[in-house]
């Protein structure tokens, strides 16, 4: 059975990833050939796959309870395992780079953010992860909290200078632009 045209076709049919595997799973029992034929029919590099796969192995795939396919089809999903990477251009590159500024300067982003931010990064989504930082106060005790919303306030002018920006995009940046004014007004009266 070619795996891989199988996994492409459940797709044509409606499937989504994660519903691929569990069909593909339930069906040879081979649990890391599935998810492998789902990242193949997804466009995936060879070289990406097995990296993601090698990182989830031993907790998902190496010894699956039978019944549980479509959970860990789907906790597959969660952890970026299907996710189609995008190239990005010169212009995603600057505001990748802002955005990991911003995270830094943030002071303590959770591991469960963090690993959300990595996949909007991954498949080119700049306008969510940019959305959830902007929604998120920085640590006034590990971070900096006026460096975070500068950069934000960069990163966003670059984000709605493209055309057609998403309109969520302008009030975020509004915020952002709010907040590092009060940060460095409040700056410059701790330290006159």
């Amino acid at each position: 059975m070619r795996l891989p045209l199988t996994a492409r076709h459940l797709f044509d049919t409606g499937s989504t990833p994660a519903d691929a595997y569990a069909t593909l799973a339930r069906r040879t029992r081979q649990p890391l050939r599935s998810a492998r034929a789902v990242c193949i029919a997804l466009g995936i590099p060879a070289t990406d796959t097995e990296r993601r796969l090698d990182d989830c192995y031993d907790a998902l795939l190496a010894s699956p309870r039978p019944g549980s396919e479509a959970d860990t089809g789907e906790l597959l999903e969660a952890l970026g395992v299907f996710d189609i990477p995008k190239t990005p251009d010169d212009r995603d590159l600057a505001i990748i780079e802002l955005l990991i500024t911003a995270i830094d300067a943030h002071g303590s982003i959770r591991a469960g953010h963090h690993h959300g931010l990595t996949r909007w990064f991954t498949t080119g989504n700049l306008t969510t992860a940019y959305l959830s930082l902007t929604a998120t106060q920085p640590r006034p005790t590990t971070g900096d909290p006026t460096h975070y919303w500068t950069t934000l306030t960069t990163a966003g002018e670059l984000l709605t200078a493209r055309p057609s920006p998403d309109p969520r995009l302008k009030p975020a940046l509004t915020h952002a632009r709010t907040q590092a004014r009060t940060q460095a007004q409040a700056a410059r009266e701790t330290h006159p």
